[in-house]
């Protein structure tokens, strides 16, 4: 696979790190999470291809283990707020002195320099401050916030990951690490490049909600169907809302100019009625083939099984019948392939991961017996 060699150390955390950790793992590379010794249950629910260790960073010997694994590994993950690391005596600069090529990966909401870097916050925040949420939501309404996948998954996991393979790119030609400043804000705010660089085309002249591609548009929109269920639309060129008139079975002729503004709510009306004639079955079997750009809404329950996610095996379910998406995007020779095998328990593989890290025996059971590390097994092992 395409990241098969590279040793990463995630340190555990909320949901950015550990998503960014399995984008890395389904490639290949060799995921260690660092649990903390106290945790029961782990909280990572995108743990796909990781092992475990428990690890006390309270302790001073925790902190050595982890220098120790740090001096051997290519990238640490790193979720929490600014100064907590070098309060541990484990920054960028102890351990990148340690270890010159590894990549120090901090992945937080506000980065890590400026007014709120030591402030606490979440998606909705990060993706407020970012200019987004401003554009987002139906007229007349507060802005709506896309769940936490804007701020906290696509400005935070991926561009993160982007960053630490940047990094290992150039690691190649230079042979040196570097720390890699991933901030929610700003991976969120380039996400939206496109809406920044285009305020002077009339794109966003309206208010949220009535622009072309916020909802204003009756033509880029969703639509109930008379099962309940509902169809996006999104004709926006001529030659496709044509393809849309023409399945809707309305006559040009009766209608405004698609680009008219101003009739855009009657032009909502009549798609709204006419897609309430028809279930969403029918309207897939009116709509599929054509270039009306019609889709169905699908659930979670219903993906895998559309006959194009299924052709294409978009979607996996793991050995505990677990569905989720395959890595994207797919590599023509080193796709990513994802480990199918139940997540670890806290402190699954913390006795084979200190072994492959040189520590014997003795010195695993010295640790475990002096609580600086948990291990998920029998201690007959040691």
């Amino acid at each position: 696979m395409a990241l098969a060699g590279v040793r990463v150390l995630e340190l555990a955390g909320l949901a950015p790190a550990p998503f960014c950790g399995m984008i890395l793992a389904d490639f290949g590379a060799k995921v260690v999470r660092v649990d903390k010794i106290n945790s029961t249950i782990g909280s990572d629910t995108m743990a796909r291809g990781k092992r475990s260790i428990a690890l006390n960073l309270k302790n001073p010997e925790g902190v050595r283990v982890l220098k120790t694994l740090c001096k051997q590994s290519d990238v640490l993950i790193e979720p929490f707020r600014h100064g907590v690391m070098e309060g541990l005596g484990l920054g960028p600069d102890v351990l990148l002195k340690e270890n010159p090529q590894l990549i120090y990966a901090r992945l937080t909401g506000y980065g890590q320099s400026g007014k709120y870097a030591k402030s606490a916050g979440h998606d909705i925040n990060y993706v407020s401050i970012s200019g987004v949420l401003s554009r987002l939501g139906k007229k007349h309404e507060p802005p709506t916030f896309p769940m936490n996948l804007l701020a906290d998954f696509a400005g935070g996991s991926y561009a993160c990951a982007l960053g630490i393979i940047l990094s290992l790119f150039e690691r190649s030609k230079s042979g040196r690490g570097q720390v890699v400043d991933s901030s929610m804000v700003e991976g969120a705010a380039y996400l939206a490049s496109f809406v920044y660089k285009t305020q002077k085309l009339g794109l966003w002249s309206q208010a949220r909600g009535e622009n072309l591609l916020d909802g204003g548009a009756p033509f880029y929109s969703t639509y109930m169907t008379t099962d309940g269920k509902y169809m996006a639309v999104g004709a926006l060129e001529p030659q496709f809302y044509k393809e849309l008139i023409k399945g809707l079975e309305l006559d040009p002729s009766d209608l405004p100019s698609q680009m008219d503004i101003s009739e855009w709510p009657k032009l909502r009306k009549l798609f709204t009625e006419k897609f309430l004639e028809k279930t969403q079955e029918q309207w897939c079997q009116v709509f599929d083939g054509t270039d009306a750009c019609v889709t169905p809404v699908l659930s979670f329950d219903e993906v895998a099984e559309h006959p194009h996610n299924k052709e294409r095996g978009s979607f996996i379910t793991n050995e505990e019948g677990e569905l989720s998406p395959r890595p994207a995007p797919v590599l023509s020779r080193t796709p990513g392939v994802p480990a199918l095998s139940r997540d670890p328990l806290v402190g699954d593989n913390t006795y084979e991961v200190l072994s492959e890290h040189g520590f014997s025996s003795k010195e695993i059971s010295d640790l475990q017996a002096s609580g600086v590390i948990a291990c998920n097994k029998p201690k007959s092992q040691l």
